[in-house]
Protein backbone atom coordinates (compact mmCIF):
# COMPACT_ATOMS: atom_id res chain seq x y z
CA UNK A 1 0.00 0.00 0.00
CA UNK A 2 1.44 3.35 -1.06
CA UNK A 3 1.58 6.11 1.53
CA UNK A 4 0.01 9.56 1.17
CA UNK A 5 0.98 11.83 -1.71
CA UNK A 6 1.51 15.58 -2.06
CA UNK A 7 1.50 15.44 -5.86
CA UNK A 8 -1.25 17.39 -7.55
CA UNK A 9 0.17 16.26 -10.89
CA UNK A 10 -0.35 12.50 -10.55
CA UNK A 11 1.48 11.44 -13.74
CA UNK A 12 4.25 9.56 -11.95
CA UNK A 13 2.05 7.63 -9.55
CA UNK A 14 -0.41 6.91 -12.36
CA UNK A 15 2.39 5.38 -14.43
CA UNK A 16 3.91 3.12 -11.79
CA UNK A 17 3.84 -0.55 -12.72
CA UNK A 18 1.00 -2.62 -11.31
CA UNK A 19 1.76 -3.50 -7.69
CA UNK A 20 1.96 -7.23 -8.41
CA UNK A 21 4.82 -6.50 -10.84
CA UNK A 22 6.99 -4.80 -8.24
CA UNK A 23 9.88 -6.59 -6.59
CA UNK A 24 9.54 -7.51 -2.94
CA UNK A 25 10.75 -4.61 -0.80
CA UNK A 26 12.51 -5.39 2.48
CA UNK A 27 11.86 -2.44 4.77
CA UNK A 28 11.79 -3.96 8.25
CA UNK A 29 15.22 -2.72 9.37
CA UNK A 30 15.04 0.48 11.45
CA UNK A 31 17.36 2.43 9.12
CA UNK A 32 14.85 1.97 6.27
CA UNK A 33 11.80 3.20 8.14
CA UNK A 34 10.70 6.74 7.33
CA UNK A 35 7.73 8.91 8.32
CA UNK A 36 4.73 9.18 6.00
CA UNK A 37 5.85 12.62 4.80
CA UNK A 38 9.49 13.39 4.04
CA UNK A 39 11.27 15.55 1.47
CA UNK A 40 14.74 14.26 0.66
CA UNK A 41 16.05 17.73 -0.27
CA UNK A 42 15.15 19.08 3.16
CA UNK A 43 16.87 16.12 4.80
CA UNK A 44 20.07 16.82 2.83
CA UNK A 45 20.22 20.59 3.48
CA UNK A 46 18.08 22.17 6.19
CA UNK A 47 18.49 19.23 8.55
CA UNK A 48 22.26 19.70 8.45
CA UNK A 49 21.87 23.35 9.39
CA UNK A 50 19.60 22.34 12.27
CA UNK A 51 22.22 19.79 13.35
CA UNK A 52 24.86 22.50 13.68
CA UNK A 53 26.64 21.94 10.36
CA UNK A 54 25.55 25.24 8.82
CA UNK A 55 29.06 26.66 8.57
CA UNK A 56 30.65 23.46 7.26
CA UNK A 57 31.37 23.22 3.55
CA UNK A 58 28.79 21.20 1.63
CA UNK A 59 29.95 21.69 -1.97
CA UNK A 60 33.22 22.70 -3.61
CA UNK A 61 33.48 23.28 -7.33
CA UNK A 62 34.07 25.78 -10.12
CA UNK A 63 36.19 28.00 -7.92
CA UNK A 64 33.79 28.42 -5.04
CA UNK A 65 32.69 26.77 -1.80
CA UNK A 66 29.15 26.60 -0.44
CA UNK A 67 28.39 25.99 3.21
CA UNK A 68 25.35 24.00 4.26
CA UNK A 69 23.60 27.23 5.25
CA UNK A 70 24.32 28.75 1.84
CA UNK A 71 23.14 25.59 0.06
CA UNK A 72 19.92 25.48 2.09
CA UNK A 73 19.26 29.17 1.37
CA UNK A 74 20.10 28.91 -2.33
CA UNK A 75 17.96 25.82 -2.91
CA UNK A 76 15.10 27.57 -1.08
CA UNK A 77 15.43 30.57 -3.41
CA UNK A 78 15.38 28.27 -6.44
CA UNK A 79 12.34 26.43 -5.12
CA UNK A 80 10.51 29.73 -4.67
CA UNK A 81 11.44 30.82 -8.20
CA UNK A 82 10.21 27.54 -9.67
CA UNK A 83 6.88 27.73 -7.86
CA UNK A 84 6.19 31.48 -8.04
CA UNK A 85 7.66 32.40 -11.43
CA UNK A 86 7.79 29.19 -13.47
CA UNK A 87 4.59 27.52 -12.32
CA UNK A 88 5.99 24.26 -10.98
CA UNK A 89 3.41 22.14 -9.20
CA UNK A 90 4.06 19.06 -7.05
CA UNK A 91 4.53 16.08 -9.33
CA UNK A 92 5.60 18.04 -12.42
CA UNK A 93 8.65 16.55 -14.09
CA UNK A 94 11.60 18.93 -14.34
CA UNK A 95 14.61 18.07 -16.49
CA UNK A 96 18.06 19.32 -15.44
CA UNK A 97 20.91 19.46 -17.96
CA UNK A 98 24.34 20.22 -16.57
CA UNK A 99 27.78 18.92 -15.80
CA UNK A 100 29.00 18.14 -12.29
CA UNK A 101 28.96 21.47 -10.50
CA UNK A 102 27.38 23.02 -7.38
CA UNK A 103 24.74 24.83 -9.46
CA UNK A 104 23.36 21.52 -10.70
CA UNK A 105 23.11 20.13 -7.17
CA UNK A 106 21.34 23.30 -6.01
CA UNK A 107 18.91 23.08 -8.95
CA UNK A 108 18.16 19.43 -8.15
CA UNK A 109 17.58 20.22 -4.47
CA UNK A 110 15.47 23.28 -5.25
CA UNK A 111 13.25 21.42 -7.69
CA UNK A 112 12.87 18.58 -5.20
CA UNK A 113 11.88 21.00 -2.43
CA UNK A 114 9.23 22.34 -4.81
CA UNK A 115 7.81 18.81 -5.06
CA UNK A 116 8.97 18.20 -8.63
CA UNK A 117 10.03 14.84 -10.03
CA UNK A 118 13.56 15.52 -11.24
CA UNK A 119 15.16 14.05 -14.36
CA UNK A 120 18.92 14.66 -14.36
CA UNK A 121 20.52 14.31 -17.79
CA UNK A 122 24.04 13.96 -19.09
CA UNK A 123 25.65 16.97 -20.76
CA UNK A 124 26.82 14.82 -23.68
CA UNK A 125 23.30 13.94 -24.82
CA UNK A 126 22.17 15.39 -28.15
CA UNK A 127 18.77 16.84 -29.01
CA UNK A 128 17.38 13.56 -30.36
CA UNK A 129 18.32 11.71 -27.17
CA UNK A 130 16.89 14.45 -24.98
CA UNK A 131 13.66 14.30 -26.98
CA UNK A 132 13.18 10.62 -26.13
CA UNK A 133 13.49 11.46 -22.43
CA UNK A 134 11.17 14.46 -22.67
CA UNK A 135 8.54 12.42 -24.49
CA UNK A 136 8.75 9.46 -22.12
CA UNK A 137 8.37 11.57 -18.98
CA UNK A 138 6.16 14.26 -20.55
CA UNK A 139 8.43 17.04 -19.33
CA UNK A 140 7.25 20.64 -19.70
CA UNK A 141 10.14 22.50 -18.00
CA UNK A 142 13.89 22.12 -18.35
CA UNK A 143 16.63 23.82 -16.32
CA UNK A 144 19.82 24.02 -18.35
CA UNK A 145 23.37 25.23 -17.87
CA UNK A 146 23.88 28.16 -20.26
CA UNK A 147 26.88 26.39 -21.78
CA UNK A 148 24.72 23.45 -22.87
CA UNK A 149 21.72 25.32 -24.23
CA UNK A 150 22.05 24.57 -27.95
CA UNK A 151 20.83 20.96 -27.95
CA UNK A 152 18.28 21.70 -25.24
CA UNK A 153 16.78 24.52 -27.33
CA UNK A 154 16.79 22.30 -30.41
CA UNK A 155 14.91 19.66 -28.45
CA UNK A 156 12.35 22.21 -27.25
CA UNK A 157 11.69 23.57 -30.77
CA UNK A 158 10.38 20.21 -31.97
CA UNK A 159 8.79 18.97 -28.73
CA UNK A 160 5.08 18.62 -28.08
CA UNK A 161 5.72 18.49 -24.31
CA UNK A 162 8.65 20.77 -23.49
CA UNK A 163 7.25 24.28 -23.18
CA UNK A 164 10.09 26.19 -21.54
CA UNK A 165 13.85 26.05 -21.08
CA UNK A 166 15.18 28.15 -18.19
CA UNK A 167 18.92 28.72 -18.13
CA UNK A 168 21.18 28.81 -15.08
CA UNK A 169 24.85 29.67 -14.77
CA UNK A 170 26.84 26.55 -13.99
CA UNK A 171 30.02 28.55 -13.47
CA UNK A 172 30.78 30.66 -10.41
CA UNK A 173 28.66 33.61 -11.57
CA UNK A 174 24.89 34.20 -11.40
CA UNK A 175 24.19 35.67 -14.80
CA UNK A 176 21.32 33.60 -16.19
CA UNK A 177 17.54 33.73 -15.90
CA UNK A 178 17.06 31.24 -13.06
CA UNK A 179 19.86 32.80 -11.02
CA UNK A 180 18.53 36.33 -11.46
CA UNK A 181 14.98 35.37 -10.49
CA UNK A 182 16.17 33.31 -7.51
CA UNK A 183 18.39 36.11 -6.22
CA UNK A 184 15.28 38.24 -5.75
CA UNK A 185 13.58 35.67 -3.53
CA UNK A 186 13.68 35.24 0.28
CA UNK A 187 15.92 32.49 1.64
CA UNK A 188 13.03 30.76 3.36
CA UNK A 189 10.69 28.25 1.71
CA UNK A 190 8.18 25.81 3.11
CA UNK A 191 9.18 22.74 1.17
CA UNK A 192 6.38 20.60 -0.20
CA UNK A 193 5.57 17.88 2.33
CA UNK A 194 5.99 15.07 -0.12
CA UNK A 195 5.07 11.52 0.82
CA UNK A 196 7.84 9.02 1.40
CA UNK A 197 6.33 7.06 -1.52
CA UNK A 198 6.12 10.05 -3.86
CA UNK A 199 8.40 9.73 -6.86
CA UNK A 200 11.31 12.15 -6.46
CA UNK A 201 13.62 11.06 -9.25
CA UNK A 202 13.42 9.46 -12.67
CA UNK A 203 16.68 7.79 -13.58
CA UNK A 204 16.92 7.06 -17.27
CA UNK A 205 18.87 4.08 -18.50
CA UNK A 206 19.34 2.76 -22.02
CA UNK A 207 17.70 -0.51 -22.95
CA UNK A 208 19.43 -2.87 -25.36
CA UNK A 209 17.07 -1.56 -28.04
CA UNK A 210 18.17 2.02 -27.53
CA UNK A 211 14.73 2.99 -26.22
CA UNK A 212 15.31 4.59 -22.80
CA UNK A 213 13.74 3.19 -19.67
CA UNK A 214 12.77 5.48 -16.80
CA UNK A 215 13.41 4.04 -13.34
CA UNK A 216 11.20 5.54 -10.65
CA UNK A 217 12.66 6.35 -7.23
CA UNK A 218 10.76 7.56 -4.18
CA UNK A 219 12.00 10.06 -1.59
CA UNK A 220 12.64 7.19 0.82
CA UNK A 221 14.68 5.30 -1.79
CA UNK A 222 17.20 8.12 -2.06
CA UNK A 223 17.62 8.24 1.70
CA UNK A 224 17.83 4.44 1.89
CA UNK A 225 20.97 4.20 -0.25
CA UNK A 226 22.70 6.58 2.15
CA UNK A 227 21.33 5.03 5.33
CA UNK A 228 22.30 1.60 4.03
CA UNK A 229 25.43 1.48 1.88
CA UNK A 230 26.98 4.85 2.80
CA UNK A 231 26.49 4.36 6.52
CA UNK A 232 27.16 0.64 6.94
CA UNK A 233 29.93 0.24 4.33
CA UNK A 234 31.58 3.64 3.97
CA UNK A 235 30.97 4.83 7.53
CA UNK A 236 30.61 8.44 6.38
CA UNK A 237 31.19 11.21 8.94
CA UNK A 238 31.07 15.01 8.69
CA UNK A 239 34.88 15.01 8.36
CA UNK A 240 34.80 13.15 5.05
CA UNK A 241 35.48 14.83 1.72
CA UNK A 242 34.18 13.12 -1.44
CA UNK A 243 35.41 13.30 -5.03
CA UNK A 244 34.88 11.23 -8.14
CA UNK A 245 34.19 11.03 -11.83
CA UNK A 246 30.64 9.65 -12.35
CA UNK A 247 28.17 12.16 -13.80
CA UNK A 248 25.54 13.39 -11.36
CA UNK A 249 23.03 12.42 -14.04
CA UNK A 250 23.87 8.78 -13.24
CA UNK A 251 22.35 7.50 -10.02
CA UNK A 252 25.80 6.14 -9.12
CA UNK A 253 27.21 9.67 -9.34
CA UNK A 254 24.25 11.35 -7.65
CA UNK A 255 24.60 8.96 -4.73
CA UNK A 256 28.36 9.07 -4.37
CA UNK A 257 28.88 12.78 -5.02
CA UNK A 258 25.73 14.36 -3.57
CA UNK A 259 23.42 12.14 -1.54
CA UNK A 260 26.07 10.38 0.55
CA UNK A 261 28.07 13.43 1.63
CA UNK A 262 25.02 15.65 2.16
CA UNK A 263 23.22 13.02 4.22
CA UNK A 264 26.01 13.03 6.81
CA UNK A 265 27.17 16.65 6.81
CA UNK A 266 30.31 15.85 4.78
CA UNK A 267 31.79 17.73 1.81
CA UNK A 268 31.47 16.99 -1.90
CA UNK A 269 34.08 18.25 -4.36
CA UNK A 270 32.71 18.39 -7.91
CA UNK A 271 34.60 18.29 -11.20
CA UNK A 272 33.12 19.01 -14.61
CA UNK A 273 36.17 17.46 -16.27
CA UNK A 274 36.98 14.55 -13.98
CA UNK A 275 40.07 13.29 -15.76
CA UNK A 276 42.55 11.31 -13.66
CA UNK A 277 44.98 14.28 -13.50
CA UNK A 278 42.15 16.56 -12.33
CA UNK A 279 41.05 13.98 -9.77
CA UNK A 280 44.58 13.67 -8.45
CA UNK A 281 44.81 17.45 -8.12
CA UNK A 282 41.51 17.83 -6.27
CA UNK A 283 42.33 14.93 -3.93
CA UNK A 284 45.60 16.61 -3.01
CA UNK A 285 44.16 20.14 -2.78
CA UNK A 286 41.08 19.37 -0.69
CA UNK A 287 42.39 16.30 1.16
CA UNK A 288 39.69 14.02 -0.22
CA UNK A 289 38.98 10.95 1.92
CA UNK A 290 36.57 8.95 -0.28
CA UNK A 291 36.90 8.63 -4.06
CA UNK A 292 34.39 7.19 -6.54
CA UNK A 293 35.70 6.31 -9.99
CA UNK A 294 36.30 3.50 -12.47
CA UNK A 295 39.25 1.06 -12.49
CA UNK A 296 40.81 2.82 -15.48
CA UNK A 297 41.12 6.01 -13.44
CA UNK A 298 42.66 4.23 -10.46
CA UNK A 299 45.28 2.77 -12.76
CA UNK A 300 46.12 6.26 -14.03
CA UNK A 301 46.19 7.66 -10.49
CA UNK A 302 48.80 5.07 -9.50
CA UNK A 303 50.93 6.30 -12.37
CA UNK A 304 50.58 9.85 -11.06
CA UNK A 305 51.82 8.70 -7.66
CA UNK A 306 55.03 7.58 -9.33
CA UNK A 307 55.42 11.18 -10.44
CA UNK A 308 54.97 12.53 -6.92
CA UNK A 309 51.19 12.89 -6.53
CA UNK A 310 50.01 12.85 -2.91
CA UNK A 311 46.91 10.70 -2.32
CA UNK A 312 47.62 10.06 1.34
CA UNK A 313 44.37 11.71 2.51
CA UNK A 314 42.28 8.91 0.99
CA UNK A 315 40.82 6.37 3.39
CA UNK A 316 38.54 4.57 0.90
CA UNK A 317 38.41 4.07 -2.86
CA UNK A 318 35.14 2.90 -4.42
CA UNK A 319 35.20 1.22 -7.82
CA UNK A 320 32.06 0.64 -9.84
CA UNK A 321 30.66 1.00 -13.32
CA UNK A 322 32.73 -1.93 -14.51
CA UNK A 323 34.34 -4.95 -12.89
CA UNK A 324 37.48 -4.21 -10.89
CA UNK A 325 40.31 -6.34 -12.36
CA UNK A 326 42.25 -8.25 -9.72
CA UNK A 327 45.63 -6.80 -10.86
CA UNK A 328 44.33 -3.24 -10.33
CA UNK A 329 43.07 -4.17 -6.85
CA UNK A 330 46.40 -5.72 -5.90
CA UNK A 331 48.51 -2.89 -7.30
CA UNK A 332 46.35 -0.22 -5.65
CA UNK A 333 46.39 -1.81 -2.20
CA UNK A 334 50.13 -2.47 -2.44
CA UNK A 335 50.89 1.10 -3.47
CA UNK A 336 48.47 3.03 -1.24
CA UNK A 337 47.50 0.73 1.60
CA UNK A 338 43.95 2.02 1.08
CA UNK A 339 41.06 -0.44 0.57
CA UNK A 340 39.54 -0.35 -2.91
CA UNK A 341 35.96 -1.58 -2.80
CA UNK A 342 34.47 -3.32 -5.81
CA UNK A 343 30.71 -3.43 -5.96
CA UNK A 344 27.76 -3.72 -8.29
CA UNK A 345 24.70 -1.54 -8.53
CA UNK A 346 22.03 -0.73 -11.07
CA UNK A 347 19.98 2.32 -11.99
CA UNK A 348 16.91 0.19 -11.31
CA UNK A 349 17.97 -0.30 -7.67
CA UNK A 350 19.46 3.21 -7.50
CA UNK A 351 22.93 2.31 -6.20
CA UNK A 352 25.28 -0.43 -4.99
CA UNK A 353 23.69 -3.55 -3.50
CA UNK A 354 26.59 -6.03 -3.43
CA UNK A 355 30.01 -4.86 -2.29
CA UNK A 356 33.29 -5.51 -0.61
CA UNK A 357 33.77 -3.67 2.68
CA UNK A 358 36.78 -1.98 4.29
CA UNK A 359 37.24 -4.97 6.58
CA UNK A 360 36.36 -7.67 4.06
CA UNK A 361 37.69 -7.18 0.54
CA UNK A 362 39.31 -9.55 -1.93
CA UNK A 363 40.68 -9.26 -5.47
CA UNK A 364 38.38 -10.48 -8.23
CA UNK A 365 35.38 -10.66 -5.90
CA UNK A 366 32.33 -8.38 -6.02
CA UNK A 367 31.48 -9.09 -2.38
CA UNK A 368 28.38 -9.73 -0.30
CA UNK A 369 24.96 -8.00 -0.18
CA UNK A 370 24.69 -4.59 1.47
CA UNK A 371 22.80 -4.66 4.78
CA UNK A 372 19.09 -5.09 4.07
CA UNK A 373 19.61 -6.69 0.64
CA UNK A 374 19.42 -10.34 -0.33
CA UNK A 375 21.02 -11.92 -3.41
CA UNK A 376 20.78 -15.28 -5.18
CA UNK A 377 22.18 -16.88 -8.31
CA UNK A 378 19.35 -18.56 -10.21
CA UNK A 379 18.65 -20.50 -13.36
CA UNK A 380 15.99 -19.80 -15.96
CA UNK A 381 13.46 -21.52 -13.67
CA UNK A 382 14.35 -19.13 -10.79
CA UNK A 383 15.70 -22.02 -8.72
CA UNK A 384 19.04 -21.55 -6.99
CA UNK A 385 22.13 -22.61 -8.90
CA UNK A 386 24.66 -24.82 -7.09
CA UNK A 387 27.51 -22.92 -5.43
CA UNK A 388 30.24 -22.18 -7.93
CA UNK A 389 27.98 -22.42 -10.99
CA UNK A 390 27.18 -19.37 -13.09
CA UNK A 391 23.59 -18.19 -13.32
CA UNK A 392 21.49 -15.03 -13.26
CA UNK A 393 21.90 -12.57 -10.40
CA UNK A 394 18.65 -11.97 -8.51
CA UNK A 395 18.44 -9.25 -5.84
CA UNK A 396 15.87 -7.72 -3.52
CA UNK A 397 16.05 -5.19 -0.70
CA UNK A 398 14.84 -1.73 0.35
CA UNK A 399 15.04 -0.44 -3.25
CA UNK A 400 13.92 -2.11 -6.46
CA UNK A 401 12.90 -1.76 -10.08
CA UNK A 402 9.85 0.26 -11.04
CA UNK A 403 9.85 1.29 -14.70
CA UNK A 404 7.61 4.13 -15.83
CA UNK A 405 4.91 2.68 -18.11
CA UNK A 406 7.19 0.04 -19.61
CA UNK A 407 6.50 -3.56 -20.60
CA UNK A 408 10.13 -4.40 -19.77
CA UNK A 409 9.14 -4.41 -16.08
CA UNK A 410 8.01 -8.02 -16.55
CA UNK A 411 11.49 -9.00 -17.70
CA UNK A 412 13.37 -7.30 -14.89
CA UNK A 413 11.23 -8.50 -11.98
CA UNK A 414 10.30 -12.16 -11.52
CA UNK A 415 8.80 -13.76 -8.44
CA UNK A 416 9.56 -10.62 -6.42
CA UNK A 417 13.26 -10.54 -7.38
CA UNK A 418 15.16 -8.02 -9.51
CA UNK A 419 17.03 -9.74 -12.36
CA UNK A 420 19.86 -7.32 -13.08
CA UNK A 421 21.03 -8.76 -16.39
CA UNK A 422 24.33 -9.94 -14.87
CA UNK A 423 25.71 -13.45 -14.75
CA UNK A 424 27.30 -14.32 -11.37
CA UNK A 425 28.30 -17.26 -9.26
CA UNK A 426 28.31 -17.55 -5.47
CA UNK A 427 31.17 -19.37 -3.76
CA UNK A 428 30.96 -21.62 -0.71
CA UNK A 429 31.66 -18.67 1.62
CA UNK A 430 28.79 -16.56 0.31
CA UNK A 431 30.85 -14.18 -1.83
CA UNK A 432 29.46 -13.18 -5.22
CA UNK A 433 31.67 -13.20 -8.33
CA UNK A 434 30.84 -11.40 -11.59
CA UNK A 435 30.98 -13.52 -14.75
CA UNK A 436 29.44 -11.50 -17.61
CA UNK A 437 26.43 -9.52 -18.78
CA UNK A 438 23.46 -11.64 -19.75
CA UNK A 439 22.27 -9.24 -22.44
CA UNK A 440 23.90 -7.39 -25.31
CA UNK A 441 24.49 -4.17 -23.41
CA UNK A 442 27.98 -2.82 -23.96
CA UNK A 443 29.61 -1.41 -20.82
CA UNK A 444 32.61 0.77 -21.62
CA UNK A 445 34.40 2.73 -18.87
CA UNK A 446 31.22 2.54 -16.80
CA UNK A 447 28.92 3.83 -19.56
CA UNK A 448 26.00 1.69 -20.75
CA UNK A 449 25.85 1.72 -24.54
CA UNK A 450 23.08 0.10 -26.58
CA UNK A 451 24.43 -1.39 -29.79
CA UNK A 452 21.28 -0.81 -31.87
CA UNK A 453 21.45 2.91 -31.15
CA UNK A 454 25.01 3.09 -32.52
CA UNK A 455 23.95 1.00 -35.51
CA UNK A 456 21.15 3.44 -36.25
CA UNK A 457 23.59 6.35 -36.21
CA UNK A 458 25.99 4.53 -38.54
CA UNK A 459 23.24 3.57 -40.96
CA UNK A 460 22.38 7.23 -41.38
CA UNK A 461 25.76 7.73 -43.12
CA UNK A 462 25.67 7.49 -46.91
CA UNK A 463 28.65 5.11 -47.00
CA UNK A 464 27.04 2.42 -44.82
CA UNK A 465 25.02 -0.36 -46.42
CA UNK A 466 24.71 -2.59 -43.35
CA UNK A 467 26.34 -2.72 -39.94
CA UNK A 468 26.34 -4.50 -36.61
CA UNK A 469 27.78 -3.32 -33.32
CA UNK A 470 29.14 -5.48 -30.51
CA UNK A 471 31.20 -5.01 -27.38
CA UNK A 472 34.69 -6.43 -27.39
CA UNK A 473 36.97 -6.86 -24.41
CA UNK A 474 39.44 -4.06 -23.72
CA UNK A 475 42.13 -4.02 -21.05
CA UNK A 476 41.53 -0.46 -19.85
CA UNK A 477 37.86 0.20 -20.63
CA UNK A 478 36.41 -3.21 -19.89
CA UNK A 479 34.74 -3.19 -23.30
CA UNK A 480 34.79 -0.94 -26.34
CA UNK A 481 32.24 -0.49 -29.09
CA UNK A 482 33.24 -2.27 -32.29
CA UNK A 483 31.34 -1.76 -35.53
CA UNK A 484 31.32 -4.23 -38.38
CA UNK A 485 30.41 -2.25 -41.50
CA UNK A 486 29.41 -3.34 -45.00
CA UNK A 487 30.25 -0.26 -47.10
CA UNK A 488 28.15 0.93 -50.01
CA UNK A 489 29.63 -0.02 -53.37
CA UNK A 490 32.16 2.56 -54.47
CA UNK A 491 33.37 3.45 -50.95
CA UNK A 492 36.81 2.25 -49.91
CA UNK A 493 37.01 0.67 -46.47
CA UNK A 494 40.03 2.66 -45.38
CA UNK A 495 41.26 4.75 -42.47
CA UNK A 496 39.67 7.87 -43.91
CA UNK A 497 36.22 6.27 -43.90
CA UNK A 498 36.79 4.96 -40.35
CA UNK A 499 37.38 8.49 -39.13
CA UNK A 500 34.42 9.84 -41.10
CA UNK A 501 32.09 7.25 -39.55
CA UNK A 502 33.42 7.87 -36.04
CA UNK A 503 32.96 11.62 -36.42
CA UNK A 504 29.46 11.08 -37.79
CA UNK A 505 28.41 9.02 -34.77
CA UNK A 506 29.89 11.60 -32.38
CA UNK A 507 27.76 14.27 -34.01
CA UNK A 508 24.60 12.13 -34.05
CA UNK A 509 24.52 10.73 -30.51
CA UNK A 510 26.51 11.16 -27.29
CA UNK A 511 30.21 11.06 -28.25
CA UNK A 512 31.13 8.35 -25.74
CA UNK A 513 29.03 5.88 -27.76
CA UNK A 514 31.13 6.08 -30.93
CA UNK A 515 32.80 2.88 -32.23
CA UNK A 516 36.44 2.91 -31.21
CA UNK A 517 37.05 0.00 -33.56
CA UNK A 518 35.64 -0.33 -37.09
CA UNK A 519 36.07 -3.36 -39.31
CA UNK A 520 34.86 -3.46 -42.91
CA UNK A 521 33.39 -6.76 -44.10
CA UNK A 522 31.65 -7.95 -47.27
CA UNK A 523 28.55 -9.31 -45.53
CA UNK A 524 27.14 -9.71 -42.03
CA UNK A 525 26.64 -13.25 -40.70
CA UNK A 526 22.91 -13.94 -40.52
CA UNK A 527 20.44 -16.69 -39.76
CA UNK A 528 18.10 -18.03 -42.45
CA UNK A 529 15.48 -15.61 -41.19
CA UNK A 530 17.85 -12.67 -41.64
CA UNK A 531 18.76 -12.07 -38.00
CA UNK A 532 22.33 -10.90 -37.51
CA UNK A 533 24.42 -13.44 -35.62
CA UNK A 534 26.30 -11.07 -33.34
CA UNK A 535 27.88 -13.91 -31.43
CA UNK A 536 29.84 -14.80 -34.55
CA UNK A 537 31.19 -11.27 -34.75
CA UNK A 538 32.55 -11.64 -31.23
CA UNK A 539 34.48 -14.83 -32.05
Amino acid sequence: MLGPTAHTDTFSRDNLPARDMWPDLILERPEYRYPDHINVAVELTDRNVEAGHGDRFALIGNGRKRTYRELADWSNRIARALVEDFGVEPGNRVLIRSGNNPAMVAAWLGATKAGAVVVNTMPMLRAAELSKIVDKAEIALALCDTRLAEDMDRCARDSRFLKRVVLFDGSRNHEAELDEVALGKPTSFDAIKTGRDDVALLGFTSGTTGQPKATMHFHRDILAIADGYAQSVLGVTPDDVFAGSPPLAFTFGLGGLAVFPLRFGATATLLEEATPPNLVKIIDTHKVTICFTAPTAYRAMMGAMDDGADLSSLRLAVSAGETLPAPVYKDWVAKTGVPILDGIGATELLHIFITNTPDDNKPGVTGKPVVGYEARVVGDDMNDMPKGQVGKLAVRGPTGCRYLADDRQAGYVRDGWNLTGDAFFEDEDGYFHFAARTDDMIISSGYNIAGPEVEAALLAHEAVSECAVVGVDHEERGQIVKAFVVPVSGYAGDAELVKALQDHVKQSIAPYKYPRAVEFIKALPKTQTGKVQRFRLKE
